[in-house]
């Protein structure tokens, strides 16, 4: 069974890449000279990648699909409203607050006061939110990274953060929350979420490997197979039908964003997926769970292909080979994680796997990189 074709979108055309920051980005090469230098770092400049990150998060568009995650947002506001007695008259960080919805959430909690911090454009928005709403003597929003500004207090007795990407690790921002706790949470002090958890399952994917993949191998009678290898070493960040799934779904690795460190994040984690089936396997599956461990009683989400949709999706890592598996068979290899060397906000990832199945023995490494 495939997923619909509607459904095309590569990494690179989701969270980081929105069609008016396309215009932006081409627009950049012309601008005028007279134009203010705001202006012209806010469209594009000599930025690296890395800069970039901040813009695309200047665009409403990003945080509108994120406020619109009803999963998400709905699962923060919980937290918050049904647990404000680690809110009341406390003093919160708010790491990569984007609009201040968080910061808003936990003001109405009866947080004592909250520091939104946010370093990409949307700041400016986030205070003028905050003044709307009448909260302007609870929020104080700072613009500039978590790494460089100065927070008037020494210590803060609650960060909360959604900074969780694709594939929970794409765009690293968990580092900046790691650096926030270390340097500002107060003893028994906690984070929101402290534990997130990463997933591996296989799936059949036929049709849509054949149009995405296989597709170059004749484009107009031309062989374009080369561009072929290159794709499948980008994983696409799609929803996937969960009768598409071939195998149990096994635990990764799970972070306790309260005591692990910034190299925790990088990990070779085995894996052992049995098939619940006869079937084809063309690809594996990545998805994440968060936790709130503090709440009076357990909450969290999961973005998993049997929960309800949310703006993840999930992680798709296309098999150069395709794999006949039996009931009962198993794919056994390792995952291993970590952030590129140029643009540590990209993620590699090493797939080894293998089969020694009834109709199909294969053993193999596929790189893939997230970017």
């Amino acid at each position: 069974m495939g997923r619909r074709k509607s459904r095309d979108k590569t990494l690179s055309q989701n969270k980081n890449l929105s069609e008016a920051e396309v215009v932006m980005e081409e627009s950049a090469e012309t601008a005028s000279l007279e134009e203010p230098l705001e202006t012209l770092a806010i469209v594009g400049g000599d930025q690296t990648s890395a800069d970039y990150y901040f813009d695309s998060y200047s665009h409403f568009g990003i945080h509108e699909e994120m406020l619109k995650d009803i999963v998400r947002t709905k699962t923060y506001q919980n937290v918050i409203y049904q647990n404000t007695f680690l809110f009341k008259d406390k003093v919160v960080l708010d790491v990569g607050a984007g609009t201040g919805i968080l910061s808003l959430f936990c003001a109405k909690a009866g947080a004592k006061h909250v520091y939104a911090v946010e370093c990409s454009q949307m700041a400016d928005m986030a205070k003028e939110i905050v003044e709307t709403n009448g909260f302007s003597n609870v929020i104080t929003v700072l613009k500039g990274k978590v790494e460089e500004i100065v927070l008037p207090v020494t210590h803060v007795d609650v960060i909360i953060s959604e900074w969780m990407g694709y594939f929970l690790l794409f765009e690293n921002m968990l580092n900046t929350v790691l650096y926030a706790r270390n340097k500002w949470l107060i003893n028994g002090g906690i984070v929101l979420p402290d534990k997130a958890s990463l997933y591996l399952t296989a799936i059949e994917d036929a049709e849509y490997k054949e149009d995405k993949i296989e597709f170059w191998n004749n484009v107009y009678g031309f062989d374009m197979s080369c561009i072929k290898k290159l794709s499948m070493t980008e994983p696409l960040v799609d929803t996937v039908d969960q009768n598409q799934i071939v195998t149990n779904c096994q635990l990764l690795k799970t972070m306790d964003i309260s005591k692990m460190s910034p190299g925790d994040a990088s990990f070779t984690a085995p894996f052992k997926l049995v098939a619940q089936r006869n079937d084809y396997i063309h690809a594996l599956v990545a998805y994440f769970d968060v936790s709130f461990t503090k709440c009076h009683k357990l909450m969290g989400f999961s973005t998993g292909p049997r929960s309800k949709t949310t703006h993840w999706k999930q992680t798709v890592l296309y098999l150069e080979d395709v794999l006949a598996i039996c009931e009962g068979e198993a794919l056994v290899g390792s995952m291993t994680v970590e952030p590129n060397n140029k643009n540590p906000r990209d993620v590699d990832i090493m797939l080894k796997y293998s089969l020694n199945g009834q109709h199909y023995q294969v053993s193999r490494t596929q790189n893939y990189k997230m970017r």
